[in-house]
Parts: structure tokens; C-alpha cells; sequence
């Protein structure tokens, strides 16, 4: 159901010159955000380096929180996007984990 009502957007989105709309998620320690859904008129989506435009698309937030990945906060936590790319109608969620890791050394004496 979210799936469809984001994309019944794709149109007027396109009419508006977006090209995509994105929620980035991060979390660690049990605690989590999402933040609000924004709108791009870039060739390329990425969180760090794109600039929303203003476009309101507040009404499809709950749609994009749908799927943003549960769990993606426990622990290290981790950190992405639900991206709509309105010119070929395709949703991606893209799910960064954090993890913490170690080396071992042994050796003689």
C-alpha cells in the first residue's frame, strides 16, 4: 500500500522538476530518527552531497517511514535512505550497519 501511493506521486513530482525524494534514517544505541522526506532536482541522489529543493511532500512521510528498515538503530546502529527515484518509479532502501570489530596479537615471550 505505501508502495503504490508513493508512486501515484511520480507524476506531479516529475511536473514539479523533482527527479527524486529521499528519508534518511540513522540511529545507534537503541535510539533512532528519521528525518522529514525531502525533494531533489539533481541527476544523482546523495544524502551528504545533494540540496533539497522546496517542494512540500510532508503528505508521504508515513509512506516512506514504512520502510525504513526495523532494527537499523539497535546496538552500533546503522544509517540510510528510502529513495523514490521519480523518473523510473523505483523505491531503494539503502541499510548502512555499524559495527564494532578488534584485532588480535598474540606473540611469544
Amino acid at each position: 500500500m505505501a508502495k503504490a501511493a508513493i508512486l501515484t506521486e511520480c507524476d506531479k513530482l516529475a511536473a514539479a522538476g523533482v527527479t527524486f525524494v529521499a528519508a534518511h534514517f540513522d540511529g545507534s544505541g537503541d535510539e533512532g530518527a528519521t528525518e522529514d522526506v525531502r525533494c531533489y532536482d539533481s541527476d544523482v541522489y546523495a544524502h551528504d552531497e545533494s540540496e533539497p529543493v522546496e517542494h512540500d511532500a510532508s503528505h508521504m512521510q508515513d509512506h516512506f517511514d514504512a520502510f525504513v528498515p526495523s532494527g537499523y538503530q539497535d546496538g552500533c546502529g546503522g544509517f540510510g535512505d528510502v529513495v523514490l527515484d521519480v523518473k523510473a518509479r523505483k523505491i531503494t532502501v539503502e541499510r548502512n550497519d555499524r559495527f564494532e570489530d578488534y584485532t588480535t596479537t598474540t606473540y611469544e615471550i
